[in-house]
C-alpha cells in the first residue's frame, strides 16, 4: 500500500477524470457468440440462412475445443507465471484463429499443444508434459473429453435438424440434442472437479459451460420459442457473472490475476452484451402482434447480405494484443494485487463496491481527511475506490 498508490487515487478522487475507456472495437469475444443469429430476420426465417447458423455452430465448437485444450497447460494445481502467459487471452484468441484457419485441429477437445505452442520455450512443453502425467489431471481429462462427445453430438443432431422440414420431426431432433447438451453441462458443472481446480482452470470449464449454455439457447429459437430463448439467455449472464465472481474469489497470486484480469474483463463488457443484445432481440420478437409476426416470417430475406467474419482471414502473427490487455497493464502501474482484485469484482458486481465507500468515508472523516469523502461517489472510478479503501485498511489495521 505504497504512498504513489494513495497519491494516484487522492489525485484522481479530486480532479474525477476516467483511467480508462472500454473501446468500441473489441475484438471477438472469449467465449464464442452465435451473433445473435438471424433473430432480427424473425425465429422462422432463422432456417433460411442454414449456412450461417451451422457456421455459428461450429464456431461454439471451436472455442470450446480451443478453451478445455488449454487445460491442458494449466492442469489442476496452481499454475506459475510463465504457464498461464502462454495461453492469456491473446494465445487463446490466437489459437481459435488458427483452429478457424484450419492451422490447429481439435481432436476430442483437445488440441496438440506442444505443437501450437513450440514457440513458447521448453519449460511450456515440460509442463505439458508434467500434466500429461498428473494422475488427477488424467481423471478431469477422461470427463472432458466424454462431456466433449456429448456435445459434438447435440451439434450433429441440431445440424440434421436444420435440414427436416417436418417441423414435428424438427422439434424431436433438436429435443435430443437438447437431452445430450443437458449432460455436457452436468459434466462441465461438476461441482467436484471444479473445487479441485486453480482458478484460470476453473475459468476455462465455466467457460466452456457458457459456450454449451449458448448452444442451447440456439436449440430453443430454432423451435421457434421466443420466451424460452429470453430466459435461458437472462439465466447465462446472470451465471455468467457469479461464475466470474466465484473464480475472482478464488485467485490467490499476481501470476492468476494477470490471467483471469484481462480475459475477465473482456467477458465482462462483451461478450455479456452480446447475450443482452440476443435477450432484448428475442424479447422483441416475442412483443409482436400476430400479424407483424406472419409478416417477419415470410419476408424473403435470400438476397440481403450476411455479415462475414473478416477476421478469419487475419495473419495470426500480426493480431494485436487486446485492448483488455493494455488497460490492465496500466492499471498494474497505478495499484496492487489485493486492490486489482477488487476493482476487478467491482466490474462483475458494482454493487459491491458500496461497502468500501462507506469505509473509506468513514476513515477519511475520523482522519481529518474530508476531501476523500465524496457525497457523490458515482464518477469516482473502481481504481481510486479499491486504493483508497486498502490504504485506509493499512492504516487502520497495521501488521503486527
Amino acid at each position: 500500500m505504497d504512498g504513489r498508490f494513495v497519491g494516484h487515487a487522492i489525485g484522481t478522487i479530486i480532479k474525477y477524470p476516467p483511467i480508462y475507456n472500454i473501446p468500441s472495437n473489441l475484438l471477438s469475444p472469449v467465449v464464442g457468440g452465435l451473433q445473435m443469429v438471424q433473430t432480427h430476420r424473425g425465429f422462422q426465417a432463422t432456417y433460411k440462412r442454414l449456412d450461417t447458423i451451422q457456421a455459428a455452430l461450429q464456431g461454439l465448437q471451436n472455442s470450446v475445443g480451443v478453451l478445455q485444450a488449454t487445460t491442458a497447460v494449466i492442469g489442476v494445481g496452481v499454475a506459475v507465471g510463465v504457464v498461464l502467459s502462454a495461453v492469456n487471452l491473446y494465445h487463446t484468441l490466437k489459437l481459435r484463429k488458427e483452429v478457424e484457419q484450419l492451422r490447429l485441429e481439435v481432436n476430442q477437445g483437445f488440441i496438440d499443444l506442444k505443437v501450437a505452442l513450440k514457440d513458447q520455450g521448453n519449460d511450456i512443453i515440460t509442463r505439458i508434459d508434467e500434466v500429461g502425467k498428473d494422475i488427477k489431471f488424467e481423471a478431469h481429462k477422461l470427463v472432458l473429453i466424454q462431456a466433449y462427445g456429448k456435445f459434438q453430438e447435440a451439434l450433429r443432431l441440431m445440424k440434421t435438424a436444420l435440414l427436416i422440414e417436418d417441423i414435428s420431426t424438427r422439434n424431436i431432433t433438436l429435443g435430443n440434442a437438447q437431452l445430450l447438451l443437458a449432460n455436457a453441462l452436468a459434466d462441465y458443472n461438476n461441482p467436484h472437479l471444479l473445487e479441485q481446480t486453480c482458478a484460470a482452470g476453473h475459468l476455462r470449464r465455466v467457460e466452456c459451460a457458457w459456450a454449451i449454455e449458448q448452444t442451447m439457447t440456439l436449440t430453443y429459437q430454432l423451435q421457434n420459442q421466443p420466451a424460452a430463448v429470453s430466459d435461458r439467455l437472462a439465466h447465462l449472464q446472470d451465471k455468467i457473472r457469479q461464475d466470474s465472481l466465484t473464480v475472482v474469489e478464488r485467485c490467490e497470486s499476481s501470476d492468476e490475476l494477470d490471467f483471469l484480469f484481462p480475459e475477465i474483463t473482456r467477458i465482462q463488457t462483451h461478450d455479456l452484451a452480446m447475450l443482452q443484445t440476443w435477450e432484448n432481440q428475442a424479447d422483441w420478437i416475442g412483443s409482436l402482434p400476430p400479424d407483424e409476426l406472419k409478416q417477419l416470417n415470410s419476408a424473403d430475406f435470400s438476397s440481403s447480405e450476411v455479415p462475414t467474419n473478416k477476421n478469419n482471414t487475419t495473419d495470426i502473427n500480426t493480431l494485436e494484443q487486446p485492448p483488455e490487455q493494455l488497460i490492465y497493464d496500466n492499471l498494474k502501474e497505478k495499484s496492487h494485487f489485493i486492490s486489482l482484485r477488487d476493482q476487478l469484482k467491482f466490474l462483475i458486481q458494482p454493487e459491491l463496491r458500496q461497502k468500501h465507500e462507506s469505509y473509506i468515508s468513514q476513515q477519511a472523516i475520523s482522519t481529518g481527511y474530508k476531501a476523500l469523502a465524496p457525497s457523490n461517489w458515482e464518477p469516482i472510478p473502481d481504481l481510486t475506490v479499491a486504493n483508497l479503501y486498502w490504504y485506509f485498511k493499512a492504516k487502520a489495521e497495521p501488521a503486527q
